[in-house]
């Protein structure tokens, strides 16, 4: 897919401020011709994602075609249309997509931003309509009326929590509940009334909650994600461990940053094959090299499951009579990661994996286990607007 223009940028960003979420096609001047357009593996994603189609099980040939109600955007209004999906039985039955009457309303490399309402397929050419002019019209159309009603059904969660925090961060300073780095996590979740657990869905009814003391400058944590265990050499955390692992104290353990920019200290560093869509993790050691492996897509997956919203919660932290104290002191507010920038931003060392492995005595009996605690996507603290559109701040103050 060809650079956005400004045009376009500008109405991505409005529209991911309206909180409609978007993946991208564009039509080539064969696709045109022929009434066909590739289903990118991001656009695959998005439409399984959000339950419409699963081309990873659709069989080949038109009897397998699937049919999806959809519709158009136009400047003025919505012209009814239908979404063919399938596979033909030629080239391998790569998935193909199709929008009745797409031809009277795109050119050959328009972007097309296609989102999901009510279980049907709505299509905005970012080309050639303007969203701004749209919302902003004197005459309130179609369009405008249901970005606006998805905008505001979005919001209203969001808005609940805000407000929930204002009132925790008005208490001042409130002290900390257990201790160390995720001491601050769970005092704010305390105080929420949110239970503690092991879930990896998102904290507060579809939002993420990031909290981080301010002044520590520390990478924020994205995600946390093992690798594929099938495609990689070693088998298990335990396996990388006790490969590359180092005493310390009573513990056996392995913490570490891994970047693709140079070799830790241990000799890791990370790799991207684009060919085959893969970060690689690989050694120093010849003999070891490439030792584990994490499929590209499933790490864009996990992030836009992980941050499709994400409130990221700063707080001032002081120690008091050796008890540490929190004041919360501002929120940034992301929606809708742009999953494209994820292995960019690996590239250039912005992103990068913290291993997190250690194994202890349980003190009881001469019994060891491997306790993971990750890896861990971290990326730069003052870089999420590489990775999410423009953001809502919020003092607390």
């Amino acid at each position: 897919m060809r650079p956005f223009n400004l045009l376009e940028e500008k109405n991505i960003k409005i529209l991911t401020s309206e909180n409609i979420e978007m993946c991208f096609l564009m039509p080539t001047a064969t696709g045109l011709q022929k009434s066909i357009m590739d289903a990118t593996t991001p656009f695959r994603l998005f439409l399984y994602e959000r339950g419409i189609h699963d081309y990873g099980t659709q069989g080949q040939g038109p009897q397998h075609k699937q049919i999806i109600r959809s519709h158009i955007a136009s400047e003025n209004g919505f012209i009814s249309s239908q979404a063919s999906l399938y596979r033909p039985i030629t080239k391998n039955g790569d998935p193909r997509i199709w929008f009745t009457g797409l031809k009277k309303y795109a050119d050959t490399n328009d972007i097309l931003g296609i989102f999901v309402f009510e279980m049907e397929l709505y299509v905005l050419n970012l080309t050639k309509l303007d969203i701004e002019q749209i919302l902003n019209g004197i005459i309130v159309t179609p369009v405008a009326d249901l970005i606006r009603s998805i905008s505001q059904s979005a919001n209203k969660v969001a808005q609940e929590l805000l407000f929930k925090i204002r009132t925790i961060a008005a208490r001042g300073q409130i002290q900390a509940i257990g201790t160390g780095d995720t001491a601050i996590g769970r005092t704010l979740e305390t105080l929420l009334g949110i239970a503690m657990n092991s879930r990896q869905e998102p904290d507060y009814k579809g939002i993420e909650l990031k909290s981080f003391r301010d002044k520590r400058g520390n990478r924020k944590t994205l995600f946390a994600k093992v690798p594929d265990w099938n495609l990689s050499k070693f088998k298990s955390s335990a396996e990388i461990l006790n490969q590359f692992g180092y005493k310390r104290g009573d513990d056996f353990k392995l913490y570490c940053t891994v970047s693709t920019l140079k070799p830790n200290s241990q000799g890791l560093f990370l790799r991207i094959d684009a060919k085959l869509d893969q970060l690689i993790e690989t050694s120093q050691e010849l003999k070891i090299g490439d030792f584990a492996i994490w499929q590209l897509a499933t790490l864009h997956a996990e992030l836009k499951k992980k941050h499709k919203e994400t409130f990221w919660i700063a707080a001032d932290s002081v120690t008091i009579n050796e008890v540490e104290y929190f004041c919360f002191t501002k929120i940034e507010h992301t929606r809708s990661p742009i999953v494209s920038q994820f292995d960019l931003l690996l590239e250039q060392g912005i992103i990068t994996l913290d291993h997190l492995i250690k194994r202890t005595s349980n003190g009881k009996t001469i019994k060891e286990r491997v306790i993971e605690k990750g890896p861990l996507f971290k990326i730069k603290p003052d870089k999420l607007e590489l990775l999410f559109p423009p953001s809502v701040k919020y003092s607390l103050r």
